[in-house]
């Protein structure tokens, strides 16, 4: 899926200097470097409608995941292999369930991208793909979906359905709505569900990690918001010529200060998350950290008048705040572990137990803790 075009019904006409008809297929040449360079002709407009050349968005919808398997890892005390697995399921759903999103965006759109700079050469949009086999595309796109999920736990399967909803109606948002990051957001953050369940919680039935993961979903929707509300910057002109409704011109005199409350509202959810399964200071010190260290410094350094620096802090920011936060996940998850040994290995007074037992006659007792101890 991804960000992308907004637009709304009740739009005005497309001025003249910016419409037209839409561009031949002779005007479109096939990527000679990356990716998409190895694949055969016929493959290459599927391969973009799914966005594999520009996997920025799939990396957005992994990090929630990823997010929501440490933490439930820690919390379960999950083993390593079985995070793993799990880790490596999601990041394939996210590939694939990205992939569809952006196929029925585009087909959502295919009438307003070809006048459109950025958009006009999108596969649906050139005519490299009509759209009723796209609309195929998609339908082999979720079945892939589905049976990824079927590899989950069953209660994975209730959790995750429902997010189709979102992904099917996002693009309609972006029509009628100021703010149609906030539906991305609760899209992408759909993962932060996931991870529990996976590592089998089942978030009806325990509370606590219910709480911790709808704090961490609404610290993901506000992560969306922000780094979608930079991506928009790259078309605020655009959408300011045609009328559109964008996050990035409602806000563009104070665009900063609101990212900047995202970013705290972020900050302070990922605490209270981490608060709810009780992590220790490893957890809170490095997830904070980083979340605080990244998120400020591509609020004080993007140029949100230059779509390159939007582009560059959009597509790198998904590596610096979401690796950040997986890193600060993995120390607490390791940290879990160490503990978890340590209070094996080592019989808490055990030494002052075998004293007293001597004083008390209870040495017997005393001398059978220590036999397990050295087993």
């Amino acid at each position: 899926m991804g960000p992308s075009r907004r637009f709304h019904d009740t739009r005005p006409s497309i001025p003249p200097d910016i419409s037209g008809p839409a561009i031949a297929p002779a005007d479109y040449q096939k990527p000679t470097t990356g990716l998409l360079s190895y694949f055969p002709n016929s493959w290459v407009p599927y391969a973009e409608l799914a966005r594999l050349d520009k996997p920025a968005g799939t990396y957005y919808l992994f990090f929630p995941c990823l997010f929501s398997t440490l933490m439930a890892a820690s919390y379960t005390h999950a083993p390593p292999l079985a995070v793993l697995e799990t880790s490596v399921l999601f990041f394939t759903g996210a590939l694939i369930m990205r992939g569809a999103g952006c196929t029925i965006n585009d087909l959502w759109d295919r009438d307003l991208d070809p006048h459109v700079a950025r958009t006009r050469l999108r596969p649906i949009a050139r005519g490299a793909v009509s759209p009723s086999k796209a609309l195929t595309f998609t339908g082999f796109q979720l079945l892939s979906g589905l049976l990824l999920l079927l590899q989950f736990p069953t209660p994975c399967l209730f959790y995750g359905i429902p997010s189709l909803l979102l992904v099917g109606t996002y693009p309609l948002t972006k029509r009628v709505t100021h703010y149609p990051q906030f539906v991305l957001g609760l899209a992408f953050s759909w993962g932060a569900f996931m991870g529990f369940p996976a590592l089998g919680v089942h978030l009806l039935s325990d509370p606590t990690a219910a709480k911790a993961v709808m704090a961490l979903y609404s610290g993901c929707i506000s992560w969306t918001v922000l780094y979608d509300m930079i991506y928009a910057h790259m078309d605020i002109k655009d959408d300011a010529k045609v009328g559109i409704k964008s996050i990035a011109l409602r806000h563009a005199k104070d665009t900063k200060a609101v990212l900047s409350g995202l970013a705290a509202v972020q900050t302070g959810l990922l605490i209270t998350a981490g608060w709810m399964i009780s992590a220790s200071p490893v957890f809170f010190i490095s997830t904070t950290a980083s979340t605080v260290a990244t998120l400020g410094l591509m609020i004080w350094k993007v140029k949100l008048k230059e779509v390159s620096n939007c582009w560059w802090w959009f597509k790198y920011g998904a590596w610096f705040t979401g690796g950040g936060i997986s890193l600060g996940l993995l120390a607490e998850y390791g940290s879990q572990g160490i503990r978890k040994e340590a209070a094996i290995e080592t019989p808490p007074s055990a030494l002052k137990e075998l004293v007293l037992g001597y004083r008390t006659g209870t040495w017997p007792a005393a001398l059978t803790t220590w036999s397990v101890f050295f087993k």
